[in-house]
């Protein structure tokens, strides 16, 4: 069938890491462009409503472009880097823009007027973190997911697809993870897999990195064991600096960590920053996970301070129970976040920390945080649509936005994460 190429004139960027484009009346979501450009995309999906095309061919290129830091993740490639094609402050004011339409489009007039009263703008300016500068925001990511394709080839799916591209690169990933040479033809990983095998690599801040497939710890082929027939490590361990000490913490290899090697403590010292936990004051955290935030919120109130956490995937509580034993003041709780969780959580909080999925909590989930009253609530997302949907619906309740840091957790994708402070007003 002979592909359909179309000649468009980008506009803004969109949630999702496209520009949006019209033709002939219909709204074409286009990847692989910048806003300002005339382009020539082939079209991949048309639906009633709009249609997804891909930039093929740049006839007027922004001065936002610049070459591709990974050129496999470009037009007919992988997913993953999307915005590798735009120079990084480019990339930051993308962001910013998505994220001042989706709190004004989504949020709603009085959310929209908190942030601007707060900032001074539509949405705060989106924060580097230390070291890209540097890198070119480049070399960040201590996790990397593949998927082995029918040849036994490592390689990543095609955006919105199950088609897997094997890759030569990712130039996103640590050096500690390029340097296992998991990737191309000559891959001596592949006697350590199979078709279609899910191969993750984790490279913790100390110590080897570890490789799993099928969730399976793989030693690395032509090494061995110390110490005689030693089982393979099933976790890692993480060092994070913080304003209350230094933080050590396990973490399953096959569970939640954030990805760039300066999320951890840029988040700790937001949440910190937001929250402002205090001797004595009791804090419910929600969607906790292995206790990245757990642990310094334990340490900011102290034994005479209380914390509870409510956590759905039982492994991630394990690893919890682990960094929190010398904290028996934290209570941790295995459970599906809900309103009844939250309701159910006991005495009225403080401060209410919540960390959820890219879904967001939800209205109901907020509803029930607003209804303990506590002081603050400090609300940590990695979508900005779904923490518009969030931060509506804790307006609706009596809280407005005092405190809002957008943060470039994934340089060279569409993704940022925030960290907004609600109270009571």
């Amino acid at each position: 069938m002979n592909e359909e190429l179309l000649e468009l004139e980008i506009g803004a960027p969109a949630h999702g890491g496209h520009c949006v484009a019209r033709h002939d009346g219909r709204v074409v979501f286009v990847r692989h462009a910048v806003p300002g450009e005339r382009v020539r995309a082939r079209v991949l999906d048309r639906r009633s409503r709009f249609w997804r095309a891909e930039a093929v061919e740049v006839l007027r290129p922004s001065p936002d472009r610049v070459p591709s830091v990974w050129p496999e993740a470009g037009p007919g490639g992988v997913g993953g880097g999307e915005l590798a094609h735009v120079a990084l402050p480019a990339q930051r004011r993308w962001k910013q823009e998505v994220l001042a339409d989706t709190l004004r489009r989504i949020g709603g007039p009085a959310v929209a007027e908190d942030v601007a009263a707060l900032v001074g703008a539509a949405a705060p300016p989106v924060e580097q973190l230390p070291g890209d500068e540097v890198t070119g925001g480049l070399g960040t990511r201590t996790r990397i997911e593949l998927t082995v394709d029918e040849d036994g080839a490592a390689g990543m799916y095609r955006p919105r697809s199950h088609d897997v591209v094997a890759v030569r690169s990712i130039p996103l990933a640590v050096p500690a993870i390029v340097d296992l040479g998991l990737l191309g033809p000559g891959s001596r990983w592949r006697r350590a897999w199979h078709p279609w095998a899910r191969v993750e690599a984790v490279a913790p801040i100390t110590g080897e990195p570890l490789v799993l497939v099928d969730g399976e710890p793989a030693r690395r082929p032509g090494r061995r064991p110390r110490g005689g027939d030693v089982p393979p490590r099933r976790s890692v361990r993480e060092v994070v600096p913080s304003a209350v000490g230094e933080l050590a913490y396990r973490v399953s290899g096959s569970g939640f960590w954030q990805v760039h090697r300066e999320a951890p403590a840029t988040l700790v010292a937001a949440v910190l920053d937001g929250g402002r936990p205090q001797p004595g004051e009791r804090v419910l955290e929600l969607y906790a996970g292995a206790g990245l935030l757990t642990l310094p919120l334990a340490r900011s109130v102290g034994e005479t301070g209380a914390v509870t956490s409510v956590e759905g995937a039982a492994t991630a509580v394990r690893d919890a129970r682990r960094n929190l034993h010398a904290h028996p003041w934290a209570e941790l709780r295995t459970g599906h976040v809900d309103a009844a969780a939250v309701t159910g959580a006991g005495a009225r909080p403080d401060l209410v920390v919540l960390d959820p999925p890219r879904t967001g909590a939800g209205a109901g989930v907020m509803a029930a945080v607003a209804g303990l009253g506590p002081r603050a609530v400090v609300h940590v997302a990695c979508d900005p649509a779904a923490l518009a949907r969030d931060l509506r619906a804790a307006r609706e309740h009596g809280y407005r936005v005092t405190g809002l840091r957008a943060l470039d957790l994934f340089p060279h994708t569409h993704h940022l994460e925030a960290v907004a402070v609600l109270e009571r007003g």
